[in-house]
């Protein structure tokens, strides 16, 4: 009898504990799938970058009728800001170094050769651009100032503003480096500040430089 009690007693024990068991499991809390959503990027908060340039630069102040120029290497500084991937605005400011090259043409003047002068240009543009991976094609629309200065002999410094527009290329090293090339007009007009007043006058630059974005 007691060898039945017992059995009985670990059965009905047994019996207990499954059901116990089986019961857990069904009132266990499910827990949901999370699923993560996919991050949207906004065009402006992708494209958006404060930047600064450095270039180097060939300007060339023409006379169209008599082919009398002046040339002058340069260094351009450049700060800009892009708001999007289609539109920026830009502010550069060029000084050239060492002597200004001057080459009379056809004209009487003396051929000087090398002049202690100041070739300057400051501008402010907007910038429509097209990027396409890498590559960036933009257009430079604005103001600027064109200015000889410092000329030797008496000279009076000489300038010019008015519109100034301009067309380059971009390629992107890096997600904050790349490397640009453009071409400029600074000036068209007759004459340049009572500087043969009646001849075709051009200014313009050539550009090689690097910006880092921030």
């Amino acid at each position: 009898m007691k060898h039945t009690t017992m059995i009985l007693s670990v059965t009905l024990l047994l019996s207990t504990t499954t059901l116990a068991q089986a019961g857990s499991k069904q009132v266990a809390p499910v827990e949901a799938e999370v699923l993560a959503l996919p991050t949207v990027q906004s065009d402006n908060a992708y494209t958006s970058s404060f930047y600064l340039g450095l270039g180097a630069s060939a300007l060339k102040l023409d006379n169209g009728d008599t082919k009398e120029n002046f040339k002058a290497n340069a260094v351009t500084l450049q700060a800009g800001y892009d708001y999007n991937k289609y539109l920026g605005i830009e502010g550069r400011y060029s000084r050239s170094f060492g002597n200004v090259k001057y080459d009379k043409g056809t004209s009487t003047n003396a051929n000087i050769g090398d002049y202690p002068t100041d070739f300057t240009n400051i501008a402010l543009y907007l910038k429509p651009q097209y990027k396409l991976e890498k590559f960036s094609a933009y257009a430079l629309l604005g103001y600027g100032e064109v200015a000889l200065t410092n000329i030797p002999q008496g000279g009076v410094d000489r300038a010019e503003a008015g519109f100034q527009w301009g067309l380059g290329l971009s390629y992107d090293i890096t997600n904050n480096i790349s490397v640009f090339a453009d071409y400029t007009n600074l000036y068209e007009g007759k004459g340049f500040n009572y500087i043969a007043t009646n001849s075709d006058i051009t200014v313009d630059a050539a550009t090689l430089g690097f910006l880092y974005k921030f």
